[in-house]
């Protein structure tokens, strides 16, 4: 049986294909594309530590730097691909980025989960709200006065 018909992040644990209302079903893709800006501001700054730790080069991390920012300007001229089958905002951004420049893109993922990618993305995402929030505050409080 193929393999491409599995659930991607499930890798080779399952040997049946993933019915499609259920990849539907349990993809995040449509909810969490929103903090594509937040996804690659985390992996611009992983991919940072990666080449002072000397896992990446700076060829490495300059290449994947380069082409994050290309995919957000994709994601936000709104020519990306946003693909169900991948599941969620991570996958689809590390899928592209490893389109586009191969195995280096791979090495991204080196020393962190994706519920370490999931738990930095909503804290950054949390933080503009924040801000935001807090800015409408001080709005009613001078609309007050």
């Amino acid at each position: 049986m193929s393999t491409d018909k599995t659930n991607q992040s499930w890798g080779g644990r399952f040997s049946e294909p993933v019915d499609a209302f259920v990849a539907r079903f349990t993809a995040s893709v449509e909810f969490d594309k929103r903090l594509y800006r937040h996804d690659i501001m985390g992996s611009i700054a992983h991919a940072t530590m990666l080449a002072k730790a000397g896992v990446l080069t700076d060829a490495e991390r300059d290449q994947i730097i380069a082409n994050l920012k290309d995919i957000q300007s994709e994601i936000e001229a709104g020519t990306f691909d946003w693909r169900v089958d991948l599941e969620d905002v991570h996958m689809n951004i590390e899928a592209r980025l490893t389109d586009r420049i191969g195995v280096t893109g791979k090495k991204l993922h080196t020393g962190r989960s994706r519920n370490d990618q999931v738990a930095t993305d909503i804290r950054l995402w949390l933080r503009d709200e924040i801000d935001v929030i807090l800015a409408e505050i001080t709005r009613l409080q001078q609309g007050l006065l």
